[in-house]
């Protein structure tokens, strides 16, 4: 079996023994693909570090998260730009738009969120969207940016059905977490009538833990509770679960 864990901020864990006991656990339950989704500009030199330890598990992204954005985003999308160069990376995220802390910053968000659309098709990359409370202004934006080259991954989707009908058709892929182990969510009501092969597996990490560990730090090696509920959902093994989300994983960042 072989899992890829498409949105994880593992290298959130400064602490080099207890990094190395995470990417352990990973590897004890088959998980061995991480893509690093990027926030700010601090956070690049810290995903090429844990790339650096495991270049052929780990895999970066570049990004600013719509909750950085704030009166200097111009800057920062400068230094985040300008970080590319040299480095391989194989998605831009996390970006998008996200109202539930700040709406006043609406504006500046979409500015910046257009700009990096704009990076991924310069650069014939996916995108990978971070939409909290802005589900609306989110699809404005991507119905007004569609073309061949918009493509991506909706990270942590729980939108409902006609939202989730909309993100495929716009050519992106659902990023399936650990929600959908939680019994009021209905996720899994909305993924009945979706396709295995649009989604992919994440975890969020350290956010958004599963079921058991729900209300506790998320870590990757919980990718496999998400395949679990993934498996009673289509009446699959959790080995057809981990070999179509991977190979859906590989269709979109091309590794």
């Amino acid at each position: 079996m072989l899992f890829t864990d498409t949105h994880t901020h593992l290298y959130y864990e400064q602490d080099a023994e207890k990094q190395a006991q995470l990417m352990e656990r990973c590897f004890e339950n088959n998980v061995n693909r991480l893509f690093l989704p990027n926030v700010d500009v601090k956070s690049v030199a810290m995903i090429d570090d844990l790339v650096a330890k495991y270049p052929e598990n780990c895999f970066a992204m570049a990004g600013l998260h719509p909750c950085d954005v704030k009166e200097d985003y111009l800057v920062l999308l400068d230094e985040i730009y300008k970080s590319i160069a040299g480095r391989k990376i194989y998605a831009i995220g996390e970006i998008g738009i996200d109202l539930y802390w700040d709406k006043t910053t609406l504006e500046i968000q979409q500015d910046a969120f257009r700009k990096q659309i704009g990076w991924a098709k310069a650069l014939g990359l996916p995108i990978v969207i971070h939409c909290r409370e802005a589900f609306d202004e989110v699809f404005e934006m991507l119905e007004s940016e569609r073309d061949e080259k918009l493509r991506g991954i909706f990270h942590c989707f729980t939108g409902n059905l006609a939202q989730a009908k909309q993100a495929i058709d716009l050519n992106f892929y659902l990023g399936i977490g650990g929600v959908v182990t939680y019994k009021k969510a209905g996720l899994d009501l909305v993924l009945a009538d979706v396709p295995l092969t649009k989604l992919v597996l994440e975890t969020d990490s350290p956010y958004l833990a599963p079921v058991p560990f729900r209300g506790k730090p998320n870590e990757s090696s919980y990718l496999i509770y998400i395949a679990q509920k993934l498996a009673g959902i289509y009446g699959l093994s959790i080995e057809e679960i981990a070999a179509i989300t991977t190979e859906n994983s590989k269709k979109i960042f091309g590794v």
